[in-house]
């Protein structure tokens, strides 16, 4: 029972420092790019460059574990990452702080596939659930804590420690991964396709680091449509000779696991809605209602609270509903949460808005635990490396998408309307449209069946009484029989 809540605490907390670390320098760019001599907007260049390593690394992750062993690796990527976080606090120019960050995004890029890694090999599938659900909550916490955090040590000390608080946790982390993660290592590593790993890179950075800069006005749209573009080639070319590799570092044949099929594609959907809201929320509380950057980070925080308070029952919900009911209504009740964000208007009492952001965490968290976990049920343990490789690829760029998405509808909005600067009418379109997206993931879930995951949740399944099929319909009885077992 120890391990089953230390090591998903040990993952957590490094999940959560880079997480938050993503986050808390949006807030704080204007004071570093003062203090560096530079333009905020040039400064730009470390949110981008930090997300261009980490797509072009993330392929090579499952790999490097089995050959490594999860355990070695994870500690490795989480030094790498404070040695980044050194680096960032001690620039001094321009260049200084986007190598910082790139090297933080190589760290950060195994971080989060190997710590996966590590509690799917050392935990016991029918305690994954709740597992995850202490995973699950850094991923929503750091989003929201990073703005208020970096807004308070911005303003009150200096942005200098908004890197090193990482040192820290990272020592903490790497000596309680030592000590309590076993030594787990692959018998028989696979072959290192390089040639995919840089087709896989490129495709996946091409992608991810178009769809982040669109919308965003960092990059001319020509550049911006050549990056998505020649991502997409690359990963043409990737799929072709991904057929013809024993070992491809992103194996799509792992999507004939129904489960994991519709934690990708399902996920997929769900991800952007949600991945626009640490974009599209700090920015309406911000320039639409003009509060200062911390009050909006205290706001924002409200979604974290509904995350927190979802740890204790994840399990018991899906344990008692089952996966595919739990994901289907879920993702329903989530989007409505996430467009309820639509009405918001600067008359509105920040109480209320506190209250739909706290509910709607709650909804949000427990989505997230679910598809997480359900990912992994039918997969093999000889498949998880790779398995925990295409998952964080995939949420990489459903994040990247969602706030390419939100982006552009906040720009389409202001065109339609004439608007030459920025207000809080010009956000609804952006919240609905996401909220929509959102909700379309319900249909992916909806095709799972009944007993989708019960391995993993411990649910039991009730047998049904066999019934009679008229011997005309028996070459169909089969299908027939599913089909009315899913309406």
């Amino acid at each position: 029972m120890q391990k089953e809540r230390l090591i998903p605490l040990i993952v957590a907390c490094a999940l959560f420092m880079e997480n938050m670390d993503s986050t808390v320098i949006a807030t704080s760019l204007p004071a570093i790019a003062a203090d560096i001599g530079t333009s905020p907007l040039t400064l730009k260049l470390a949110i981008t460059s930090y997300l261009l390593s980490l797509a072009v690394f993330i392929p090579a992750s499952g790999w490097t574990a089995d050959r490594f062993g999860p355990r070695n690796v994870f500690s490795i990527a989480i030094a790498v990452f404070m040695v980044g976080s050194i680096g960032c606090a001690i620039s001094t120019s321009v260049t200084d702080f986007v190598l910082a960050r790139i090297l933080q995004g190589i760290g950060g890029a195994m971080m989060t596939p190997v710590g996966r890694l590590v509690l799917l090999r050392t935990i016991d599938k029918s305690a994954l659930v709740n597992a995850m659900t202490w995973v699950t909550v850094p991923a929503l916490i750091g989003p929201v804590v990073g703005p208020p955090l970096g807004g308070f040590i911005t303003t009150y000390f200096s942005w200098h420690w908004i890197f090193l608080i990482n040192i820290p946790i990272g020592l903490l982390g790497i000596f309680m991964a030592q000590r309590y993660i076993d030594p787990i290592k692959s018998e028989n590593p696979e072959r290192f396709d390089l040639y995919g790993l840089m087709l896989a890179g490129l495709a996946v950075a091409g992608l991810a680091f178009g769809l982040s800069v669109a919308g965003l006005n960092l990059l001319p749209w020509s550049i911006v449509i050549a990056l998505i573009c020649g991502g997409a080639i690359a990963m043409m070319f990737y799929l072709k000779h991904a057929r013809h590799t024993a070992s491809p570092v992103l194996d799509f044949t792992l999507l004939r696991y129904p489960t994991l099929r519709a934690s990708v594609t399902g996920g997929f959907l769900f991800r952007m809605g949600v991945g626009a809201i640490p974009f599209l929320l700090p920015l309406l509380m911000q320039v639409g209602f003009g509060l200062s950057p911390f009050k909006s980070g205290l706001v924002t925080f409200a979604s974290a609270v509904g995350a927190m308070g979802m740890k204790t029952l994840a399990a018991r919900i899906i344990r008692t509903f089952g996966f595919r009911n739990v994901m289907v209504i879920n993702a329903l009740v989530s989007s409505v949460f996430l467009g309820a964000c639509a009405l918001f208007t600067p008359s509105t009492p920040l109480l209320l808005i506190m209250i739909i952001l706290v509910v709607g965490g709650f909804f949000r968290s427990l989505q997230f635990t679910a598809i997480n976990t359900i990912a992994y049920a039918e997969v093999e343990p000889a498949e998880m490396s790779r398995a925990t490789t295409l998952v964080s690829v995939n949420q990489q760029l459903a994040i990247s998408a969602g706030v390419a998405v939100g982006a552009f509808a906040v720009e389409a909005a202001m065109t339609l309307q004439g608007s030459a600067e920025l207000s809080a009418a010009d956000f609804w379109p952006g919240f609905a449209v996401v909220a929509i997206i959102s909700a379309l993931s319900a249909y992916a879930f909806w095709c799972l069946p009944d007993d989708a995951g019960h391995e993993v949740s411990g649910k039991k399944i009730v047998p049904l009484e066999p019934r009679k099929v008229p011997e005309s319909a028996a070459s169909e009885g089969t299908a027939e029989a599913r089909d009315e077992k899913l309406f």
